[in-house]
């Protein structure tokens, strides 16, 4: 949450309002936060010294904004170019770097993500296709109701063989806007 946040800060300086509205107005259809969550975010990048907390120009009654420091900015553009982990929620992960690719100012920098993000599909539909393999041929010899319990597991793994290749086909056609 932390990278998004800095993503939306890089638009200029927001109160923890202003960010609460931008994660309703699109992000929480990916990425959901309550605002305590968002608020501990927000100390936690202010304590690390990749947001700046002040008095917003408006304000009579105490409200703060949060601006993002050169140090916010050095790390957001390292969340972006780095690589997916495995082990993640690499769904969210790849949806809320799409979302923020437009920040990234070089078009070397948004293309490089796009390789990152396809690397992970890839990687991942091939761990995917192994496992398949491996399960359809140790099913060979299952009897009737054995089978019919595989049927409905053998559904959610073609499930994910599914949504990869959605996946994939949506970067294809993210990264040729990047």
């Amino acid at each position: 949450m932390q990278f998004v946040i800095l993503g939306l800060l890089l638009s200029g300086p927001l109160s923890l309002y202003d960010l609460q509205k931008r994660f309703a107005a699109g992000i929480s259809l990916f990425y959901s936060a309550s605002s305590g969550s968002i608020q501990r975010a927000l100390q936690h990048l202010a304590a690390d010294g990749a947001v700046v907390v002040a008095d917003a120009d408006d304000s009579r009654r105490g409200r703060k904004v949060h601006a993002i420091t050169d140090d916010g900015r050095q790390r957001w553009r390292a969340f972006m170019l780095a690589p997916i982990a495995d082990g993640t929620d690499a769904e969210t992960i790849v949806l809320a770097k799409v979302f923020l690719l437009g920040r990234l100012e070089a078009p070397e920098d948004r293309s490089a993500v796009v390789r990152g993000i396809r690397a992970h599909i890839d990687s991942s539909t091939g761990i995917l296709r192994a496992l398949a393999d491996d399960v359809d041929a140790r099913s060979a010899g299952l009897d009737d109701d054995a089978r019919r319990v595989f049927t409905f597991q053998r559904a959610t793994l073609d499930y994910g063989l599914r949504s990869h290749a959605l996946l994939r086909q949506w970067i294809d056609e993210v990264g040729g806007q990047a």
